[in-house]
C-alpha cells in the first residue's frame, strides 16, 4: 500500500487537543493510502467542528482534499475578528441567530445562558442522536464535552467546552463567540427555556405568597411552562454574578 509523509501545523486553540509533545509544532505524519484532511485531522484527536481554515501547499482547501506525499498543511480554528470568505470556509454560513443545544453534562451552563437570555435547549435525558438531529433540525450549536459528538460527520455547528466550571464555561461561551452584544438578560425561563412575558399581577395574585404581593408589582411568565418571575432578593445576585461574567476573559 502506498505510505507518505505530510506535515501539519495545528494554531491557536485546536492545540488544546494535542498532547504536549505536539502542541505549537510542525508535525511529521506517516499515512498510508489516500486518506482525507478530515478523517486525518480528527485521528489527531480534533473535531472537523473545530476548524475553519485548511492551507495546504500556500492553497486553501476542503476537507475532502486527499493528502499527497510531501504535502506541508496549516490548520486554523474559527475565525471571529476578520473575514475569510473570499477563500474556502468548511462549513456554512454563519447560523442567523445563536441557538444552543447542550449535552447533559451541561445543565448548569443551560441555566446560566437562558439566564443571559439565549436559546439554550437542554434536557438530561437526551441521547447523543437527539442532540445531532435537534441540532440540525433547529440549527443549534451543540455545546458539549464529548469530542466524539463532535466528530460526527453530519455536525456543521459544535463546540468543545475546555472548562469544568460553569460559571467559567459560561465566559468561555461569551468570549469564544463574542455574544457580548447580543446578551438580553431575564427574557427566558431559566427552567424550560421558554419566552418570559409581562405578566399582569391582578391574574397571578392567587398564586403569590402575602410578602410577595404585597412588595413587588412587576411579574413575568414563561409562556411555555407558566413559572412565575419577579425582581426579588435574588435580582441583585443575578446582577452581581453576571457582571462578574463579562468582565472576565479567559
Amino acid at each position: 500500500m502506498f505510505s507518505g509523509h505530510a506535515y501539519f501545523r495545528f494554531y491557536e486553540e485546536l492545540n488544546d487537543f494535542l498532547p504536549e509533545a505536539k502542541k505549537k509544532k510542525r508535525i511529521l505524519y506517516t499515512f498510508f493510502g489516500k486518506p482525507t484532511l478530515k478523517d486525518t485531522i480528527e485521528s489527531f484527536g480534533i473535531p472537523h467542528t473545530e476548524i475553519d481554515l485548511l492551507i495546504v501547499n500556500g492553497k486553501s482547501e476542503a476537507f475532502e482534499y486527499h493528502i499527497k506525499k510531501g504535502d506541508d498543511i496549516a490548520v486554523y480554528p474559527i475565525f471571529e475578528s476578520f473575514d475569510i470568505t473570499p477563500i474556502i470556509r468548511l462549513r456554512p454560513k454563519p447560523l442567523r441567530k445563536i441557538k444552543f443545544i447542550l449535552d447533559i453534562q451541561l445543565g448548569k451552563l443551560a441555566q446560566n445562558l437562558r439566564l443571559l437570555g439565549f436559546d439554550s435547549f437542554y434536557n438530561n435525558t437526551m441521547t447523543d442522536e437527539n442532540i445531532v438531529e435537534n441540532s440540525i433540525k433547529d440549527k443549534r450549536i451543540i455545546l458539549t464535552r464529548d469530542i466524539g459528538l463532535l466528530k460526527r460527520k453530519i455536525v456543521t455547528h459544535g463546540y468543545w467546552i475546555r472548562n469544568t466550571n460553569p460559571n467559567l464555561q459560561t465566559i468561555e461561551i461569551i468570549n469564544r463567540f463574542d455574544i457580548k452584544n447580543l446578551i438580553d438578560s431575564f427574557t427566558r425561563c431559566m427552567k424550560c427555556n421558554g419566552e418570559l412575558v409581562n405578566q399582569d399581577k391582578k391574574l397571578i395574585e392567587n398564586q403569590l405568597q402575602s410578602k410577595t404581593i404585597k412588595y413587588y408589582n412587576k411579574f413575568f411568565r414563561c409562556k411555555n411552562c407558566g413559572k412565575i418571575y419577579w425582581q426579588g432578593s435574588h435580582y441583585t445576585k443575578m446582577i452581581q454574578k453576571i457582571d462578574k461574567w463579562l468582565l472576565y476573559e479567559i
